[in-house]
C-alpha cells in the first residue's frame, strides 16, 4: 500500500486521553516488581575489580529513535546536561534500530537492514572477550526480559499501563545486543549474565553491580512505542534517584547516557548523548564537548581504559572511534579532529555489502588483525576464525533476495512469546523493519490505520 521506504507510527498527539501516562513498574529502582515477571535469581558473583585509568565503572543506558532537538529540547536532558558532558557531535551508525545495538559491542553492524532475529556465528567476537581477557566483570540488564539468558524474539507480559488492555510488548530481543552473538548466547555462564530488572535491584541491593553494564529499558521506558517526555519521565524515576546511590555511581563510575539513532532518517544520525557520574571530572560538569564521536567510541573508549585489545572493526577505524575526550586526556590516547563535512554521513541504510544483507550479501569477514585500537594491546581472534577471508580477498556480494534465499545467519520466523492463557497484543514493536512502532496500550496497527478499543480510526503517520 506503500512505499517501501515508508514505515508506519502512531500520532502521539492524537485523543490525548488515550496517550500513555507514566507509570513505574516498580516502587523504586532498588524495589523488585511483579511486572517484571520474572523474579530476582540472586546476586551476581563478580571477580575482583580490575581498575581504570579513568573510570572503573561504565554504565550504557540507550533510548530509542530521537533526533538530537527534539532530546534537547527535553528539561530533564537539561538537567542531565549540568551534572556531564554533553557529546554535540555523537552519531549513530546506520539505520534502524538492530544494527546499531549490534555495533555498539561487536565493532560492525554486518550490513544488517532491518529488525529480524539474527545469530551471528560463534567465531565473532564481541567486547565480551575483550572484557573477559582481563577479567573484568559485566552484565547486560534488560528491564522487563522474563527469565535470565532469555533468548526469545519478544516477550508480551500484562499490561501495567492499562490493565484493562491486551497483554502488551515491552520486552524485544534486538534491545539486546550482546544475546544475538552466539559466542555470548551459546556460553551458558555469558547468557546467565542478561538479567532483567528484578535482578538488577537485587545486585544494587548487594553492591554486585559488575564493572561493564548494558541497560535497555522497556518498550515504553525508552521512548520508542512513546515519547521523549515518557521517557524523561522514566530518567526522574530511575536514573536521576541512582545518581546519588554509590552502589551504582561512584565516583569511578562512568555513564553514557545516549539513543541508538533518529527517529528521521533523512538527517544525519546525530543523538543526543550525555556522560555522567562520579567520574566526571568537576570541571567538566556543565559542558559540551564537540568531538566527533559514534558508537564505536564507546568501544574504544573502554579499550583505552582499561588497556584491553580490540575487535579490529569499527572500534579501530580511527574516523569512527575518537575516544571520548576526558578518558583520552587520562590516557594519552589522540583523537582525530573531524569537523564539518569530513563528518561521515551515517544515516543510510541497506546500502553496505555484509552478511546480514541479503540483498548485497558477503560472508563474515576476518577482523583487521594488524589494527591498533585505543587500548594498546593485540586484536582479539576466535581459535575458528579464517584469517585468510579478508575484506581483501572477498569475493563480490550476491543477492540472495533475489534467488530467494536468506541470509545464513538468520534465525526462524520470530514469534512473540506471552504469559500462559494471554495472547500476544499491544506492541506490534517486536519485528519488521521500522524501528519506531509507536504503539499506545491497548491499540493496535491493522492495514495503515491505528484502530482504538472501539474501533474508532484515531489516525495514521508516515515516517521515513
Amino acid at each position: 500500500m506503500f512505499a517501501s521506504l515508508f514505515k508506519l507510527a502512531l500520532p502521539l498527539a492524537v485523543l490525548a486521553a488515550q496517550a500513555p501516562t507514566f507509570e513505574p513498574a516498580a516502587a523504586t529502582p532498588e524495589s523488585n516488581s511483579t511486572d517484571y515477571v520474572g523474579q530476582s535469581n540472586g546476586t551476581l558473583s563478580n571477580s575482583p575489580l580490575v581498575p581504570g585509568k579513568a573510570f572503573d565503572r561504565v554504565i550504557q543506558i540507550w533510548l530509542e529513535n530521537t533526533d538530537y532537538d527534539d532530546a534537547a529540547s527535553s528539561s530533564v536532558f537539561k538537567s542531565l546536561g549540568e551534572q556531564g558532558i554533553t557529546l554535540t557531535q555523537y552519531y549513530a551508525v546506520t539505520h534502524p534500530s538492530e544494527p546499531n545495538y549490534v555495533a555498539v559491542v561487536g565493532g560492525d553492524f554486518w550490513g544488517m537492514a532491518d529488525d529480524n532475529l539474527y545469530n551471528i556465528p560463534s567465531n565473532i567476537s564481541t567486547v565480551v572477550d575483550l572484557l573477559d581477557a582481563k577479567n573484568i566483570s559485566w552484565a547486560s540488564y534488560q528491564e522487563n526480559m522474563p527469565t535470565d539468558g532469555f533468548q526469545g524474539f519478544n516477550y508480551t507480559s500484562e499490561n501495567y499501563l492499562n490493565s484493562s488492555a491486551p497483554p502488551y510488548t515491552y520486552y524485544v530481543r534486538k534491545h539486546n545486543p550482546l544475546v544475538i552473538y552466539d559466542s555470548v548466547a551459546n556460553v551458558p555462564s555469558r547468557l546467565a549474565r542478561h538479567r532483567n530488572f528484578n535482578d538488577f535491584a537485587a545486585d544494587l541491593n548487594a553492591s554486585a553491580i559488575p564493572q561493564w553494564l548494558f541497560v535497555t529499558p522497556n518498550l515504553v521506558d525508552d521512548a520508542h512505542d512513546t515519547t521523549i517526555d515518557f521517557a524523561s519521565d522514566w530518567l526522574n524515576f530511575w536514573l536521576v534517584p541512582l545518581l546519588k546511590d554509590s552502589n551504582f555511581n561512584d565516583n569511578r563510575t562512568l555513564i553514557i547516557l545516549t539513543f541508538d539513532e533518529t527517529e528521521t532518517y533523512t538527517i544525519n544520525n546525530r543523538v543526543l548523548t550525555i556522560l555522567l557520574g562520579g567520574a566526571i571530572p568537576e570541571n567538566l560538569k556543565n559542558t559540551t564537548d564537540e568531538t566527533y564521536y559514534s558508537h564505536y567510541s564507546c568501544l574504544s573508549t573502554v579499550e583505552a581504559n582499561w588497556g584491553l585489545g580490540s575487535l579490529g572493526r569499527g572500534d579501530t577505524n580511527k574516523t569512527m572511534s575518537n575516544v571520548f575526550s576526558f578518558v583520552a586526556n587520562a590516557t594519552g590516547y589522540k583523537n582525530l579532529d573531524i569537523t564539518g563535512d569530513a563528518i561521515p554521513l551515517t544515516n543510510a541504510t541497506g546500502t553496505i555489502p555484509g552478511p546480514l544483507n541479503p540483498e548485497l550479501y558477503v560472508p563474515f569477514l576476518a577482523p583487521n588483525t594488524t589494527a591498533v585500537g585505543a587500548g594498546g594491546g593485540s586484536v582479539f581472534i576466535s581459535n575458528t576464525t579464517n584469517t585468510n577471508l579478508t575484506s581483501a580477498s572477498a569475493p563480490a556480494p550476491v543477492n540472495l533476495t533475489a534467488s530467494g534465499s536468506s541470509v545464513p545467519a538468520s534465525g526462524p520466523d520470530p514469534t512473540s512469546t506471552s504469559p500462559s492463557g494471554s495472547s500476544s497484543g499491544g506492541s506490534s514493536s517486536g519485528g519488521g523493519s521500522g524501528s519506531s512502532s509507536g504503539a499506545i496500550p491497548g491499540a493496535k496497527v491493522a492495514g495503515g490505520m491505528i484502530f482504538g478499543a472501539v474501533g474508532a480510526v484515531v489516525g495514521a503517520f508516515l515516517v521515513l
